[in-house]
């Protein structure tokens, strides 16, 4: 018998034709970015990062507790067909479970549980990165917020790397919630940063529909980027925070966009790079709701920016342009000055990209052939970061607060049948680069 016409199916497989030629012509330049990093570090050239493209170094090792991290994957990739068919307030709390034990389990296959706190550690035993991390800046605090606030820009030159390359919030929130050590500090990363879980879920319900939430809930929660880079990392505040933002700005009606605007102005007070959640419901909303209305919400979002830091300067001196460009000034001085442009345009996008997990970003590229708005609007943002040479390496860091952004867009075009294999991969991928890499957050 002669099968049935079937125009959704027929259209289905047009859209997937049409993506293929993309992602094929994305691997490439991918995997020639990469040959071409590996290359020129082997033959001496300063990429300014010890596997160029990627920030993580060279070293395979592995912890007794390492066969902890092997029966938790196995775990994960068991439970997610289970997962995402429980009722949806079970749902979200299994969401934020399986963030968080995939994230601490994970990071026990290298160094065991000291592994959760290195990255603050300035002590014996410590990471190297710890000096440039947020515990070292807290004495710029002893003479209390009004000081610190009123000195930021003139403090920015001499603070640790972190703090410089950040505005004030991330040593507000330290110093305001007593964190001394780094335990109390790494528990705040490990926990704010799994809340982003099941915020994904909401974000990617807001923008397609309940099925493809619980995908990119899903997706988030086995993402390596957040698992790798985001457990022992102040950026996995900054990426909850962005999610809190981009959950609001894109929800219904003005009194959500109105309280996304003013999440956003306290999340660009932790990071700069934030207001790219802004930039980026701004472009999904003149997709959907047309120009004027895109408008609209750019100059809320500017204007709750503008109000926060004007508020801030009038109640305790605190000068947003002055640190801006002190920040500015630190950053071309850093390890910036010695990577090279013309190599971190595709440098950074590519890192990103390839620790995000392969079928993720393969199923973004999927959405931007289909002209979907979410993936439309992460791909200008990634292209003008990128472009503009913002960031240059450790994208796979300082980039965290896309991860939810781009679970969401990706999620329509995984189909939910392909969805344990695809988390098979996904956990697969992020085991293997934590057992041969020091990826050092």
């Amino acid at each position: 018998m002669a099968r049935a016409w079937q125009p959704d199916r027929v259209a289905a497989i047009g859209r997937a034709r049409c993506s293929r030629p993309v992602i094929f012509a994305a691997g490439a330049v991918a995997v020639a970015t990469v040959a071409v990093g590996v290359a020129v570090h082997a033959g001496g050239g300063a990429l300014g990062t010890a596997t160029p493209p990627f920030v993580a170094h060279w070293g395979p090792t592995a912890h007794p507790l390492a066969a902890v991290s092997v029966a938790a994957v196995a775990a994960g990739a068991w439970a997610v067909p289970r997962v995402v068919v429980l009722p949806r307030a079970l749902f979200v709390l299994a969401l934020f479970v399986l963030a968080l034990g995939l994230g601490l389990s994970v990071n026990l296959a290298r160094h065991g549980v000291h592994g959760w706190t290195a990255i603050f550690d300035t002590g014996p035993g410590g990471s190297f990165e710890a000096k440039n991390e947020y515990l070292p800046g807290l004495p710029e605090l002893s003479y209390g917020v009004r000081f610190y606030l009123d000195r930021f820009a003139e403090l920015v030159p001499g603070a640790p790397v972190n703090v410089a390359g950040h505005p004030p919030g991330p040593l507000l929130l330290v110093h305001g919630l007593g964190i001394t050590t780094p335990a109390q500090l790494a528990a705040l990363c490990i926990g704010t940063g799994a809340l982003s879980a099941p915020l994904t879920y909401v974000l990617g319900t807001r923008l397609a529909g309940e099925a493809a939430g619980r995908r990119a809930g899903m997706l988030f929660a086995v993402c390596p980027l957040p698992l790798l880079f985001g457990v022992t990392s102040m950026d996995a505040v900054f990426m909850t925070l962005g999610t809190v933002a981009a959950c609001l700005l894109v929800g219904p009606g003005a009194r959500s966009r109105a309280l996304g605007a003013a999440a956003l102005a306290v999340a660009a007070l932790f990071s700069w790079a934030l207001l790219a959640v802004g930039a980026w419901a701004v472009v999904i909303t003149a997709r959907r709701a047309g120009v004027a209305a895109a408008v609209r919400l750019a100059l809320g979002c500017a204007a709750a920016v503008a109000v926060l830091n004007g508020a801030l300067a009038i109640a305790y001196g605190y000068d947003p342009v002055g640190t801006l460009r002190a920040t500015e000034m630190v950053y071309r001085n850093s390890l910036a000055s010695i990577r090279p442009y013309p190599f971190w345009v595709f440098g950074s996008p590519v890192a990103w990209a390839v620790t995000l997990g392969p079928p993720i970003a393969a199923a973004l590229l999927t959405g931007l052939t289909r002209r979907q708005a979410p993936a439309q609007a992460l791909a200008l943002v990634v292209a003008v970061a990128a472009a503009g040479g913002f960031t240059k390496a450790e994208t796979e860091r300082i980039w965290l607060f896309l991860v939810p952004l781009a679970c969401a867009a990706a999620a329509p075009a995984v189909p939910g049948q392909r969805l344990r294999w695809l988390v098979a991969l996904l956990l697969a991928q992020t085991l293997a680069v934590e057992l041969l890499f020091d990826t050092v957050w």
